[in-house]
């Protein structure tokens, strides 16, 4: 085990000691329960179950849902040892769920793929918007009390040049068919609590690092640690300048928990780092964590006449109603997820 393997799991052991009262004895369904945010909530409820050492009645029991738990568990056997989790294949809008009382739902279940952005984009807003009805649909036969929506920084469009981080409040015009989807989404969220009486919460979610990390995609950090590790260079397509910020997977994890357990009703928190850095900047620090650090090729040119594109939230709301904060720096973020990844 890695060092940072072991601190995970001792924090979240530590963390999700205080959801006792409310998950202990309770069964929440959690959809795309196989990707990034998927892997880290079993993570953390194989902490809760197994270091916590409760009763068998009062384990948290997890229905997962996943388009193809076989290959999932394939390529993570670990994740196939717990009786405690029940693994139903399906796709987010159609999949039934028969005969079983759920207490609360994660709706998990996106797909942020930029090439599905660019080559088909209506199939995106469709698993997105349908998604999100056919959970909450699901929410209300099953009986759940409390819903969760994992929506995204997306839906408040462009950030403005002078806003140097996005407050809940701010009313922006979504700009991809994921943000418009996300915006859809999350009134669809509110309108069913309202008619039917459970508690909805939703979590806009930004930029995170950590173990299980899709190195392969879109994602920038991703991409410079797949390069470095490959002992490639880091190669940054743009000009370097726009910015960003991560908060670590472990953290979003408990956020999401404390936000779907002691959040206020119908009430939006933004989840992520509220720490700015460039994307210049960001290779600088990931290749810095190397013996033989990377080069790093930037090829754009920055413009400066142009103002610098951001994508920062405000998260003074979480932090001054749910008592949370970034424990994790960035760079411990990046050494966890180059560990994991060797």
């Amino acid at each position: 085990m890695g060092k940072f393997e072991l601190l995970d799991r001792i924090y979240l052991k530590t963390r999700m000691s205080q959801f006792v009262d409310a998950l202990a004895g309770k069964t929440v369904l959690i959809t795309g329960a196989t990707g990034f945010f998927g892997k880290w909530l079993l993570e953390s409820v194989i902490a809760f179950n197994q270091t916590l050492h409760l009763e068998e009645e009062n384990r948290l029991q997890i229905v997962a849902l996943s388009r193809n738990p076989g290959a999932f568990l394939e390529r993570y056997p670990k994740f196939g040892q717990y009786d405690f989790i029940e693994y139903i294949s399906g796709d987010v809008r159609t999949f039934e769920l028969e005969n079983v009382n759920v207490d609360y739902v994660i709706h998990a279940a996106t797909d942020a793929s930029a090439k599905q952005e660019q080559e088909n984009p209506d199939e995106m807003y469709s698993v997105v918007v349908h998604g999100t009805q056919r959970a909450l649909d699901v929410a209300r036969q099953c009986g759940a009390s409390r819903f969760l929506l994992t929506s995204s920084g997306a839906v408040y469009g462009p950030q403005p040049p002078e806003m140097s981080h996005i407050p809940e409040s701010y009313v922006g015009t979504p700009v991809t068919a994921y943000g418009q989807g996300k915006a859809i989404a999350e009134q669809m969220v509110n309108h069913y609590a309202d008619r039917f009486g459970f508690q909805t919460h939703i979590a806009r979610c930004f930029a995170f690092v950590g173990p299980y990390l899709n190195l392969d995609i879109h994602f920038a950090v991703g991409n410079f640690i797949r390069n470095a590790l490959d002992g490639q260079p880091i190669v940054i397509k743009g000009d370097g300048t726009p910015t960003r910020s991560y908060l670590y997977a472990a953290e979003l994890i408990i956020w999401l928990w404390t936000i779907l357990l002691r959040g206020e009703n119908h009430c939006v928190y933004n989840v992520g780092s509220d720490e700015a850095v460039t994307i210049k900047e960001l290779a600088q620090r990931v290749a810095s964590r190397f013996d033989n650090p990377p080069e790093i090729r930037i090829l754009g040119t920055p413009d400066p006449s142009k103002p610098r594109a951001q994508y920062v939230p405000s998260v003074d709301k979480i932090k001054n109603e749910l008592g949370l904060s970034q424990e994790y720096s960035l760079d411990d973020a990046l050494d966890s997820t180059i560990e994991f990844n060797r």
